[in-house]
């Protein structure tokens, strides 16, 4: 019975010993999880806090490099203002003479800038009647396909191109019916213009040509030319002083000779409209005082 009792005492001293202990190590399990939680945040903080001071050290960096610029600025300018004081020392003590040379240097300087105004202002109206004369040209030829006929400036230039398949016939200098209309729309705006002059061009692809007294394409762009000039002159009555005809066979399309489309795009008549070289040269000449 002793035993027994004994028996019973160690056991429940065992069991009560078992349960103090797993509840104090839950509570430093909890406390453990808890530090390194906290842990976690302050390395975090940590590495935040270094961020920014990495941050704060490039920008003082570029800061300090921006001074260093501005104070060799203020050094340059100050150098600069010491120079244009001495400048001004020597100036105050230059002779008669020296002073009306600069006097008449500064006038030179001052009719050479009226004069690059003024050429400016003539190239400026220059392009002006270009662009009406483009507008003009447009509204005369009214809804023609920009296929067959195409007016454009070019770097101050007007080029009025059309299409052989409009003006003549295949392989041919003879002039179409509707080609002869064409040029007489076009004709209309020049006319009234009697100061321009122009130039006709005619075109030819790369395809080799020789027909009756045509020999190569060489004279099939000059007749060409030359038909179309003349029918400007004795049918629409074009001053031929103001004309001239110009053949360019293959040697300036505007379009690859590898393809069917390229080599319709060169075969074209071009009417050039001529700078008026007299009226700049004038501009280049000294004014009389």
């Amino acid at each position: 019975m002793k035993w027994q009792k004994f028996t019973l005492v160690a056991v429940s001293s065992l069991l009560l010993f078992s349960c103090v202990s797993t509840k104090k190590f839950d509570s430093l399990n909890k406390k453990y999880d808890e530090l390194n939680t906290s842990y976690t945040g302050v390395q975090n903080d940590l590495r935040t806090c270094r961020d920014e001071k990495a941050e704060l050290d490039r920008k003082r960096a570029v800061l300090e490099a921006e001074g260093d610029g501005m104070k060799k600025q203020i050094e340059f300018l100050k150098q600069n203002n010491n120079q244009a004081l001495k400048q001004l020392e020597d100036l105050s003590v230059i002779s008669g003479s020296q002073a009306e040379s600069i006097k008449k240097s500064m006038e030179n300087l001052g009719m050479k800038d009226m004069y690059i105004q003024d050429l400016q202002s003539q190239m400026a109206r220059k392009d002006s009647l270009n662009m009406a004369l483009v507008m003009n040209l447009k509204g005369a030829v009214g809804n023609m396909n920009d296929e067959d006929i195409n007016i454009k400036v070019d770097k101050g230039v007007v080029f009025i191109d059309i299409s052989d398949k409009l003006l003549f016939k295949v392989g041919s200098y003879d002039v179409t019916d509707r080609a002869s209309e064409v040029l007489g729309k076009v004709a209309l705006v020049l006319k009234n213009q009697p100061e321009i002059e122009f130039m006709v061009e005619g075109h030819t692809d790369n395809v080799p040509f020789k027909r009756g007294v045509l020999i190569d394409n060489w004279d099939l762009s000059v007749k060409r030319a030359t038909s179309v000039v003349r029918i400007l002159q004795t049918k629409y009555g074009l001053d031929p002083a103001k004309i001239a005809a110009a053949g360019r066979a293959e040697y300036l399309p505007v379009g690859s000779n590898d393809t069917l489309e390229g080599r319709a795009a060169n075969r074209r008549t071009r009417i050039v409209i001529l700078p008026q070289l007299d009226q700049f040269f004038k501009l280049l000449e000294p004014k009389k005082s």
